[in-house]
Parts: C-alpha cells; sequence; structure tokens
C-alpha cells in the first residue's frame, strides 16, 4: 500500500518510515512531489490542519493521503504553543522556538505538558483521524543532541528523566506520539476499506 504523507518535513518523514518499518505500507512525501505546492494549515485545531493538508494534497494527486498535525501543548501556558508550535518564536526556528519556551516557564512549577499527534486519511470515498500523545514535562534547559523541535526540552514520563533528544530514534518512536498515532495507521486503513 503506498500513500502519499503530505510532509515536507525530512526528520518527521525519517521517523514515520521507521514506525512503519516492516508493514506492508509505504509513503512518499511532498519532498518526493517537488510538483505539489505546501499544504496549507490555517485550522485553530491540530485536526483541522491535518483535515486540511490531507484534503488539499488529495485534491491535487486523486490518492490516499495521509496528513498529520502535532504539537506540544503546556498545561501552564493554557495550552501554547499547541498549533502554533512551528511558529512560537517570531524566527520560527527551533532555537529561537526552545529559547522561548524556557523563557516562559521560568519560575513556573507545574511543568506537565503532552506533545499531541493527529493523523488524518483522506481518499476518495473516507475520511477519518486518530490521535497520539507523549506525556510529560518540560525541562529546566536543553539536554540531547537527537530529534527536533522541542525534542531538547521534553522529559517524557516513559523516558525516566532523559529528555526526547536523548533517546534514539527507536526508543522515541515507541514513545512518541506520533509512534502512537501512526501505529493505528493500518485501522485507520482498514475502516477505509483501503486494507
Amino acid at each position: 500500500m503506498k500513500l502519499i504523507f503530505a510532509t515536507a518535513n525530512a526528520h518527521k518523514a525519517d521517523e514515520v518510515r521507521n514506525i512503519l518499518a516492516g508493514t506492508d505500507i509505504e509513503v512518499e512525501t511532498l519532498l518526493d512531489h517537488p510538483e505539489l505546492p505546501e499544504a496549507p494549515e490555517t485550522g485553530d485545531t491540530f485536526i483541522a490542519n491535518a483535515q486540511e493538508k490531507a484534503e488539499f494534497i488529495h485534491r491535487f494527486t486523486g490518492r490516499p493521503v495521509i496528513a498529520d498535525d502535532s504539537g506540544l501543548a503546556v498545561d501552564a501556558l493554557d495550552g501554547a504553543p499547541g498549533v502554533h508550535s512551528k511558529r512560537f518564536s517570531p524566527e520560527a526556528t527551533h532555537d529561537a522556538n526552545n529559547t522561548l519556551l524556557l523563557q516562559k516557564m521560568q519560575g513556573v512549577t507545574d511543568r506537565s505538558a503532552r506533545f499531541v499527534c493527529v493523523l488524518f486519511l483522506k481518499t476518495d470515498d473516507f475520511e477519518g483521524h486518530v490521535e497520539g500523545t507523549c506525556e510529560g514535562r518540560i525541562a529546566g534547559q536543553r539536554t540531547g543532541d537527537k530529534g527536533f523541535g522541542y525534542d531538547p526540552v521534553f522529559l517524557p514520563d516513559a523516558l525516566e528523566g532523559r529528555s526526547m533528544a536523548e533517546a534514539t530514534m527507536e526508543e522515541k518512536n515507541a514513545i512518541s506520539h506520533r509512534g502512537h498515532a501512526f501505529r493505528q495507521l493500518k485501522e485507520l486503513l482498514r475502516r477505509a476499506g483501503e486494507l
């Protein structure tokens, strides 16, 4: 089964291919299809953004498309950065986003947070989604050099004090929001009548 994954994020594509290794699901990304435009993200929820991206690329290709929207929700910041995770800071870089987050969390005792991933599937006859989360807390400083995004400042409950950026890809995918969501992809495809 071959799907288009509506992302141009090479890190995300690598993670998803690792998660789906050993299955009969193969993904192509927008990096494999430079003729396709970048999908818009104008929604105010993860599901709205994932749905918008999947439907947009499906209109161009007519093929089954999956899209995800994911981000970090910090309880003390009322769920921010949330759907604005990628563009949290004015610079919209991983480094600047992490710097701003650590600044906003200075002196905050409730450091609980979670990564959220909504995965949306669009085919000719089906639309549906699944969700994955990863609970943890915001660290006081960055640690680790693996992963991307907020990984250096997120301490997942399952890693006992290590940041997501200190985990191997296999460890990360076993516990991550994206791992939890994409392991439900087969069931989503079955619901769509694609498997």
